[in-house]
């Protein structure tokens, strides 16, 4: 589980009482979302050690990603951009860091993309953090393990979980009241995984 776009210091407190395995800290500078190096480091410190964190990217240069990394203050990186398998290379020249590559899924033909990346992990998404699904239909042959984004809340991610069987779960827009993190929303989200997981 991923608990994305995390920005304030009562969200990494919250999180602390969830214990998600992931959270998300957004550098993109077009994301209501977006947090500064300053933030990270706040965040980072209030958070326990043992929840990981993931830097979310949009065509960021590399270097900035590797500097982050060797910094403390992610764990991993999210690309969501146009990041091919060149950039990721060169990435991974630069610092030995676990990445998730994100692919906006609408069509099937979006899945083939995904089936050959070789990023450590894969995310699939139907936008940019908007709250939005695409059809599940299209994973119903699709044998690589993947993190599910896009669209989940808690009505819905106990049917996508059942249903589906990701390797894991991400949500922003679903566990927000207002575009901000809502605390009973993510308490009830994570309990509708932990449920659906024990299911």
């Amino acid at each position: 589980m991923k608990l994305c776009g995390i920005s304030r210091v009562q969200d990494a407190e919250t999180a602390n009482d969830i214990m998600p395995d992931y959270v998300g800290f957004v550098f993109w500078s077009r994301s209501h979302r977006c947090i500064d190096i300053e933030t990270a480091k706040l965040l980072r410190q209030t958070l326990r050690p043992d929840i990981m964190t993931v830097g979310v990217f949009v065509n960021e240069k590399a270097d900035m990603i590797a500097k982050l990394y060797r910094d403390g203050l992610i764990n991993m990186a999210q690309l969501h951009g146009n990041e091919d398998e060149d950039y990721i290379k060169s990435l991974r020249r630069m610092a030995d860091i676990p990445i998730i590559k994100a692919f906006r899924i609408r069509s099937r033909a979006d899945l083939d993309a995904a089936q050959c990346s070789t990023a450590d992990y894969i995310l699939l998404d139907a936008g940019m953090g908007d709250g939005v699904t695409f059809d599940w239909e299209w994973l119903k042959n699709f044998d690589r393990p993947y993190i599910l984004a896009g669209g989940l809340d808690c009505q819905n991610v106990t049917e996508a979980i059942n249903r589906l069987h990701p390797f894991g779960v991400d949500v922003s827009s679903g566990i927000e009241t207002a575009w901000i993190k809502d605390k009973d929303k993510m308490l009830t989200f994570a309990a509708a995984v932990r449920a659906a997981d024990k299911g």
